[in-house]
Parts: C-alpha cells; structure tokens; sequence
C-alpha cells in the first residue's frame, strides 16, 4: 500500500544547504521531474491493503544512484546514509532512516518491469527534448556484448551435473537410492575422443533416467521430476551437442557470440538508439549472444520516435544494411546513414551501372541490358536475370573477360533488391555522407563508457531478465549522468554570454556619456 509523500522538513534539513549548486545530483534534479514514476507504478501496489510502502520514486532514485556510481544494494543503502547529496536526491531529511538493502532488491525485481524502466527512460528524454537540452535530430543504433556471469561448460559436464542432481533429489525424497539405478557415473575426462565422451555422458544420462523412472513414481516426487523434465528438454536440443546451445545450468539464458571471424564471447548482446549529438540513449533492448543486430530494430526506433525528438537520419554500421531497415526508414523520409554491406550488395560497380528510369544495367564499355527475367539461383533465392545486347557483346574486345570464353553473351544476375541498393550505394561514397557517417563514433564512446564505469562488461546475475533489468537502468543512470553534464554545460554559457552582453552595455554606456 502506498502511503502519502511526506512533504515536511526537520531541523536538520539545513545541512543540505552545504551541498554545491553545480553539483551532479543537483543538476539532474533541475532537468527531470521524476514524480511521475509514482503514477506509472502505482498499479503494482495494493491501493488499501498492507504495510505502507516506501515511495516508489525514491526506491527508483536509489537504483539510479546505484547504477550511477555503481554500487551493489548493501553498498548503496550505507552510502546513502552517510552523503548529503544522495539524501537530498532521494528526498529524506537527513535524520530519517533508510529502507533495507533487501527491499531494494524486492523492488527491482517484483515492482519495477522491464517496460516500466523503458517507460522511464522515454519519459526522461521526453522531458529533455521539451526542454530543449537535447536537440539532436540524428538516431544512431549498434550493439555490445556482455560476459555472462557464470563459466561457459562443455556438454559432458552439463550432464555430469544434470546426473548428479536427478541422483541427489532421488536419494533425498525416497529416503535411499532404490537398487537397480546405476550410480556409478562415467568419467568424461579420462575419454580422449571429445566425440566420443559426448556419447558416453548422453546414453549413460537418458538410460539412468529411464530406469528412475521404472523404479520410483515421480509423480510424487516433485524435485526429481522437475530435475528428469529439465534434463529431458536440454537433451533434446539439437544444438546443445555441437555446443551451439545451453552451456551452463547456473545461467541457461546465455549463448556464445562472435565479436569477429576468430574472437568469441559467452554471454549476451545488448543493442540501444542513441541520439549521437548528445550522446542520449533512447530505447535499449536485451538479446542471448547469439542474436543478430537489427532484429529488434522496429522496436527500438518506435520507442525512440516516442521520445519526442525529430529523428532526420539514422547511423548504422554495415549490419543494418537491410532491406527492412532501409525501407522503414524511406517511409518515414528519414536519411540512412548506413555503409553498403559487401555479402548484401554484390555489384561491381568499376564494371557495371544503373539506370533506374530506364531499368537498364551498363556495362564500362557502354553495351546495355535488352531483356530481363526473374528466376532462381542454384540455392533456391530469387533473383533478377539481366541480357546484354548480343550484337554488341560479340563484337567487344572484352567478351572473353567478361561472359567467357562458351557464352557469346553477357547475362547479368542480380538479387532483387539490388537496383534499390545501388541507389543508396552512389549516395554512400559522396563525401557528404561520409562526414555525416562519422557521428557514428560517439556510439563505441558510449559502449565504453556503459562497461568501463557502470559495470556493463559483466552480468550482475544470472539470466536474460537480470541483464535486461541491468542494462536498462545502467542505460538510465548514464543518460541521466550525460544530462547533468548538459545542463552544466548550457548554464555556463548562458552565463559567458550574459556576461559578454554586460560587459558590452557598459562599454557602450560609458561611449554615450563621453559624448555627452
């Protein structure tokens, strides 16, 4: 149950009078009004039943200072206590206690949802753009990665443990082991042949597991059931042998990803829209490592749309050259900054041109394509099959080079989108583009600052809800950190000119009595 915000002051309430105007806490708290976090998570409390609840906009506060200075609940509850700045942030008086390390921690998993933290974070950029600190009309998106919390496990130990447990709560709810179960599980290390090892653990776990089920009812034996059923389903997978899939029992959410060709993580992706110009995260979304950036890529731009900034282009590296992606984005009369992706686009444009009026391709010797079809490759995509004229292959000096030595015509085979990509690749490799392609690199400035400061090179628990929950109020706390920085920024120029101004007039005023 909620219970009224208290809005009296004690005596000791001077004592915030020491903290400096210019302070970071304080800057934020003239840039946001964040009162009406209690009225987006009013719903999740009972409106006239149980103990009064602490105020969900100082329970927020607390997390956003914990993810600010990255702190763990214990460490933030103490500090608290003891700074001035973060009491005036939360808004007690400085003779007041603190809720316990452990109420925090019920609140961000129980109260505070991952679209409440979206919410949140919307309703702050919102409240920036209206106040003019961001004015921004660019849209940058890209993704990090994040180490799981836990060690990656081949699938022989995956099942050793799964064997171990399904023996353990046997033993513990029918009081022994009954006889006729193997125990005596295989030693995987001593099996040279990976191959074979996988084997091994796999037959010895799936017959250990039949002869449970023959010889105990685990209809009333829930723990095993639950243990039998959770290494049915893993089994089961197909990619967790060729170790594409679960690689540990401790955090089942996390998947090995690629960084490049050779460099591998295990864990998961984080993807986010950010305003390059202030440097503002929009919309973060949260992934296992194996995902593949821009599949979220609507959501994360419809969520950025809703801040209420005016979004004129969109960056991107060369993942994102997609065809969705690049229409969405041309509905919307909205620039792609977006490199051409070399395994989408194929065309070798020293050889071959594009007329889009006519739908006619050319080549460097200026013969022309008469006729196209649509068709199928050798793999079964569509394509577009494109023919030079016959007369005038025959007779080019570059025919051998060109259609080979058993065609006596140049055929042209295209994906069918490659006349729209064409389009975008001449706007690419215009200087213009390329300046503006540069914004770009505040991103990897902000992947940088989100790991290095805030903890987001490594999961703080385990599972996809755990890292979603952190990345977004690491995003929170970072935005609000920059936000700060901007007010900072913009007071202090104000302050240069308003200065420049006076100086001025009385310059100008001290000329008019001269002359007078």
């Amino acid at each position: 149950m909620l219970k009224p915000k208290s809005k009296q002051l004690s005596l000791y309430s001077i004592l915030y009078d020491k903290i400096p105007d210019d302070h970071i806490l304080k800057n934020i708290d003239k840039a946001v009004d964040f009162s009406f976090i209690n009225k987006l998570l009013e719903g999740s409390y009972s409106e006239h039943f149980g103990r009064p609840a602490k105020e969900p906009e100082m329970m927020a506060k607390l997390l956003i200072l914990q993810y600010l200075y990255n702190l763990s609940d214990t460490k933030v509850i103490e500090e608290t206590s003891l700074n001035l700045a973060y009491m005036w942030f939360v808004g007690i008086n400085p003779d007041e206690d603190l809720p316990d390390a452990s109420l925090l921690a019920k609140f961000r998993t129980q109260r505070l949802k991952d679209s409440s933290v979206d919410d949140i974070i919307k309703e702050v950029v919102r409240q920036c753009v209206e106040k003019n600190i961001i004015k921004g009309t660019g849209l940058s998106i890209d993704a990090t990665h994040t180490e799981a919390n836990t060690a990656k496990l081949v699938p022989e130990r995956i099942m050793k443990r799964l064997a171990k447990r399904i023996l353990k709560n046997v033993e513990k709810e029918s009081g022994e082991m009954p006889s006729g179960i193997n125990t005596d599980i295989p030693d995987y290390k001593v099996i040279e042949d990976s191959k074979e090892a996988k084997h091994v653990m796999k037959n010895y776990l799936e017959s250990m597991m039949k002869e449970v089920e023959n010889k105990v009812d685990i209809s009333i034996m829930p723990e095993t059931e639950k243990a039998i059923a959770e290494a049915k389903e893993i089994l089961s997978d197909k990619k967790f042998i060729i170790q594409k899939g679960i690689r540990s029992l401790v955090d089942k959410d996390a998947r090995v990803g690629y960084k490049s060709k050779t460099d591998s993580f295990y864990g998961y992706k984080i993807e986010f829209t950010m305003i390059p110009e202030e440097r503002i995260i929009t919309a973060i979304e949260t992934c296992d490592g194996a995902y593949v950036d821009g599949s979220k890529f609507d959501e994360l731009y419809n969520r950025s749309k809703e801040c209420g900034n005016n979004i004129k282009e969109v960056y991107g590296d060369k993942a994102y050259f997609r065809k969705p992606i690049l229409d969405t984005l041309k509905l919307d009369k909205v620039e792609a900054i977006i490199p051409v992706s070399a395994s989408v686009y194929k065309i070798d444009e020293s050889r071959f041109s594009y007329n889009k009026d006519s739908d006619q391709w050319f080549c460097r010797m200026g013969n022309h394509t008469v006729h196209k079809k649509q068709g199928k490759s050798s793999w079964g995509q569509q394509i577009l099959k494109y023919t030079f004229d016959k007369t005038l292959c025959k007779e080019c000096p570059n025919k051998v080079e060109c259609a080979g030595k058993t065609s006596s015509v140049k055929r042209l085979d295209i994906g069918i989108n490659t006349a729209d990509y064409y389009e975008h690749s001449q706007r690419a490799n215009t200087q213009e583009f390329k300046e503006k392609y540069k914004k770009r690199a505040s991103h990897e400035w902000k992947n940088g600052e989100l790991k290095r400061f805030h903890g987001l090179d490594r999961a703080r628990g385990y599972g996809l809800k755990s890292i979603s929950m952190q990345a977004k109020l690491t995003a929170l706390a970072v935005n609000l950190k920059r936000i700060a920085a901007l007010v900072s920024f913009y007071r202090t120029y104000f302050k240069r000119i308003l200065f420049k101004t006076n100086f001025v007039l009385r310059i100008s005023m001290k000329q008019v009595r001269c002359v007078g």
